[in-house]
């Protein structure tokens, strides 16, 4: 392999890593603070990615169709999963996690065959919009320009839900629920409108992702499933709750399927899963997370 070549698959990993980072930090943060385990999440993902699809169709006539879907879509999703907090998920806080399960799993049908019904089973295409078409020099290489900008919305991201978990009231007080949500409530906190908030966030994460993968793949039925499949490798190996553990771990799996492909075609789908079982034996909390 030359090293033009090993750039380019590099980039080429890490700019997927970080669609599947905004979606593992949605789940992990959901997780981390309702101690909900989201199992329709990836469906909530795949609803940004038609929203996407939708919006940048009806909206073909408008100078910058896509970035006005980038703006709303990712809101939209946020609505869907507020309704779904408020109605739904906040009846069955205090009930065993398998009533959890059974429900996440009921929104991946619902909100599937909605999909469905509103459109189609055919694979749907989203032009790479201007001014990050083409592609760049870079290192010797011609690289796509929108792959090293979802790399930079990654990061930024990173940065930003770090600096509001940190530096930020809004972050303390979610701190502060995450913790002990009983002392929380007995300081005056509103816990289940952070709740709400907390899922918003996470769906907004998930339609972000949505929003900006279309460019570079399809809107199809069934993508939810690989991807929350490929979600759930990354907080296991960075660290379920963790946020700096879900970026780590994205970067990780999106090097791991980039290579794998190159190297070993035949094995580059176990790859992950091997790397998992690895994690789970020799530190099961992952690689940034704490032990319960």
């Amino acid at each position: 392999m030359t090293i033009e070549a090993f750039i380019g698959q590099a980039l080429s990993g890490i700019s997927v890593g970080m669609v599947l980072f905004l979606i593992a930090a949605g789940l992990s943060i959901i997780f981390g603070t309702l101690k909900v385990l989201n199992l329709a999440h990836g469906t909530i993902y795949m609803v940004g990615g038609f929203l996407c699809y939708i919006l940048t169709s009806k909206l073909a006539h408008i100078p910058g169709a896509f970035w006005w879907a980038l703006l709303f879509a990712p809101i939209a999703v946020a609505l869907i999963g507020g309704v779904i907090e408020v109605l739904l998920l906040r009846r069955i806080y205090s009930q065993e996690m398998l009533y959890q399960y059974i429900l996440t799993f009921a929104l991946i049908l619902i909100l599937g065959d909605t999909c469905k019904f509103f459109f189609g089973v055919g694979y749907q295409t989203v032009s790479v919009p201007w001014p990050v078409n083409g592609n760049i020099a870079l290192w010797g290489l011609s690289f796509p320009t929108y792959n090293l900008f979802l790399i930079g919305c990654g990061i930024v991201v990173f940065l930003g839900l770090s600096a509001l978990m940190r530096y930020t009231s809004l972050g303390s007080i979610v701190r502060a629920v995450t913790h002990n949500r009983e002392t929380a409530n007995a300081l005056g906190i509103n816990v289940p409108r952070v709740y709400t908030g907390v899922f918003m966030l996470g769906s907004y994460l998930a339609g972000l992702a949505g929003t900006l993968m279309p460019p570079m793949s399809v809107v199809a039925l069934g993508s939810d499933m690989a991807v929350i499949i490929e979600c759930f490798i990354i907080v296991v190996i960075g660290g379920l709750g963790s946020l700096p553990g879900a970026f780590l771990g994205a970067i990780i799996l999106g090097l791991l399927n980039a290579f794998g492909i190159y190297i070993i075609p035949k094995l580059a789908l176990a790859f992950p899963f091997m790397l998992m079982i690895v994690i789970l034996i020799i530190r099961p909390w992952g690689l940034l997370g704490k032990p319960e």
